[in-house]
Order: structure tokens, then sequence, then C-alpha cells
């Protein structure tokens, strides 16, 4: 469990790094918390069979017949995507947030890839997501499009 924390903190980080070094207000320290906080609701969450049963057996019973720990996964994606809402700011021309709410809602599904146990896929996922938003910021892609649209 503590392994799993520690790399959803590493690659928590690693992915807000792009975002702080593009001056973005949730940036590596938001999403090590992100990250490592729906690390650690997953683990809790596959936890709870294990330590409300006294045997093994049990455990794996309840597993088996209910699901319902499960939707704590979905209530992180919920969650997320409220925290996201209130980073997304609209004026009248622009609307700014929407790839930092984006990225905060991956940073949370790597935690609960990590949580699981999915670790070397977390690891390919947020290395890919980073490497992406920091190529895509390199060539300024977005601004590209935008200046193409008017």
């Amino acid at each position: 469990m503590l392994l799993r924390l520690v790399v959803a903190l590493i690659f928590g980080a690693m992915m807000g790094l792009e975002r702080e070094l593009a001056g973005k207000e949730a940036g590596i320290r938001t999403s090590m918390m992100v990250a490592s906080g729906a690390a650690l609701f997953t683990i809790a969450a596959l936890s709870i069979p294990y330590l409300v049963t006294p045997y093994a057996n049990e455990a794996e019973r309840l597993i088996v017949g209910n699901a319902g720990y499960l939707s704590i996964i979905g209530s992180i994606v919920a969650g997320i995507g409220f925290l996201g809402a209130g980073i997304i700011i609209k004026t009248e021309e622009h609307v700014h947030g929407l790839t930092t709410a984006a990225v905060i809602w991956a940073v949370a599904a790597v935690g609960v890839l990590i949580g699981i146990g999915l670790i070397k896929f977390a690891i390919v996922s947020a290395v890919l997501v980073s490497t992406l938003l920091y190529l895509l910021r390199i060539l300024n892609i977005s601004e590209q499009v935008t200046k193409h649209k008017r």
C-alpha cells in the first residue's frame, strides 16, 4: 500500500509538472494530492472486504457478491469533476483552465490505477499524458488552431 501511495505521489507530480511549467494554478502540488487521494480512496475501497470479515474466504465471497465498494471509484470521478469545474473560467472571448481541469481528471485516473495495483499501466499512462501535454504546449497547437479560426 505504501509503494502504491509513493508511486501515485511521484507520477502525480510528474503530470503536474507540465501545468506548473505553463504557469497554471493547478500544478505539481495539486496533481500530487489528487493522484495520492485517488490512490488512497481506491486502496481503502479494495481493502474493505478484508477488514470487515474475519476469514479470507468470506472476503472473497463478499467481493464476488457485492461490488458496492467499487462505487468509491465512481465517487472519485464525480468529485474530481467538481474540482475541475472550479478550475474552469469562462470570459466573453475565451475559456481558461479546461486543459488543467482535464489533467486533474487524468491524474485522478492514474491514482485509481495505482490504487488497484495496475502500476505499470498507470506509469505508461502518466508518461504518455505528460509527454503529450508538454509536446503540444511546445508546438502551440491550440494557439495555432485558435488563430486559424479567426
